[in-house]
């Protein structure tokens, strides 16, 4: 009786109390250089812990449009080839301004950088920085998202 109380505890209880992932979109930007591909990180605004350009989706545009968006606003990304589907995703707990923690699924789009800019939304706010992907990968914290530079 005991099994059949846990079974139906967490087959059915648990995922009604669980919240849904919320979806962001990320770009991955990069570049070309002689010695071969760069990637483009960030720092959070308020960790200061190194990412790639993310953010929610905006009404009236698709993932990646959306993503291109973050990456002009983050990183100053004003030109770049986006791919339409993503390169794959990764998952992390974000802390919201009211403090409550939330599970985000990201959808991480490669961007191939034809323009940077110098002066850019939140230029005050962030550092950046061109990488190897391998570097990349052990600046970031989410394994997912490391997995993904490193098969860059």
């Amino acid at each position: 009786m005991k099994h059949v109380i846990k079974r139906a505890w967490d087959d059915m209880v648990v995922p009604l109390l669980q919240r849904p992932k919320r979806l962001q979109v990320a770009a991955l930007c990069f570049r070309e250089t002689e010695t071969g591909k760069e990637v483009l990180l960030i720092t959070s605004r308020d960790t200061g812990r190194w990412i790639v350009p993310k953010g929610w989706p905006i009404n009236g545009k698709d993932g990646a449009q959306s993503a291109l968006q973050e990456a002009w606003e983050e990183a100053g990304v004003s030109k770049a080839d986006i791919q339409q589907e993503p390169l794959g995703s990764y998952e992390y707990t974000k802390e919201l301004d009211s403090g409550a923690p939330v599970s985000v699924e990201t959808l991480v789009y490669l961007a191939h950088v034809r323009e940077l800019q110098k002066t850019y939304p939140e230029v005050e706010e962030r550092k950046r920085v061109w990488v190897t992907p391998e570097e990349a990968a052990t600046r970031v914290d989410e394994p997912e998202l490391k997995a993904i530079l490193k098969a860059l």
